[in-house]
């Protein structure tokens, strides 16, 4: 089963589009649609099961390749459908799976699916590829034990204490390295979480995690925490015993 998004101002082609799914193509769950791209945006970054998004790209409130700016390391797939050819090198620098001309073609329809599965079967085997490395990395690597993170199509080694702290952005997270190097993840951050050693990582906020080697100082009355990079971190009310006994 594909999930898929569909993003597009006009209520009547977004009504064509989910009538021709729905009759040529098997297999289609169409999750949600939206005529408001900044809408859509909140939606994309809060749900991690989105296969595809068919993306018009002329629209009032936000272009479709605005809209895609948000999402630079997206594991989604992204179907262009638009009333305009003028787009479809822009559509390809933005690494768009397909281009539709509307009115959309059943036939260009069913093969634009086709691709979509394609490609997740490709981001599946990948994810598996990804898994088995870093399973036997974690078996032959030395004490502290490396963790391995996913990032900009290569895995990423990292000693858990070059971390400073992880920070969630909806249905992404940043890690933040003690270099002042940021690493912006394509996963939430309960998978970044469950990879850090309990022993030196506590999570003090729903969008933080600490590394709390790193911590400087904690403010009792204001409720925040101060790192060694002065970077100061909110611990939530229900938090604050937990992290005390961590300390």
């Amino acid at each position: 089963m594909l999930n898929v998004i569909i993003i597009d101002d006009e209520p009547k082609a977004i009504q064509s589009l989910e009538w021709e799914l729905s009759s040529f193509c098997k297999d289609i769950s169409i999750v949600a649609s939206f005529t408001n791209p900044t809408e859509a945006q909140t939606y994309v970054a809060k749900n991690d099961n989105i296969d595809c998004i068919f993306l018009d790209i002329e629209m009032p409130q936000m272009d479709g390749f605005r809209f895609l700016d948000f999402f630079p390391d997206r594991a989604f797939a992204v179907i262009i459908t638009t009333a305009y050819d003028q787009y479809a090198i822009h559509a390809l620098k933005e690494r768009a799976l397909d281009y539709l001309l509307k009115p959309i073609d059943s036939d260009d329809l069913i093969q634009a699916v086709e691709r979509i599965r394609n490609f997740k079967k490709q981001n599946s085997l990948k994810d598996k590829l990804e898994e088995t490395l870093l399973r036997i990395t974690s078996k032959h690597s030395g004490s502290p034990k490396k963790i391995g993170i996913s990032y900009d199509g290569k895995i990423v080694f990292l000693d858990p204490n070059e971390i400073m702290y992880c920070e969630s952005d909806g249905n992404y997270c940043k890690i933040f390295l003690e270099n002042g190097e940021k690493l912006f993840i394509t996963q939430i951050l309960k998978s970044i979480e469950d990879k850090l050693p309990e022993d030196i990582f506590y999570r003090v906020h729903n969008s933080y995690v600490v590394n709390l080697n790193k911590v400087r100082e904690y403010q009792k009355t204001d409720g925040y925490l101060v790192l060694t990079n002065n970077k100061q971190i909110p611990v939530s009310r229900q938090k604050k015993s937990f992290f005390m006994d961590k300390l």
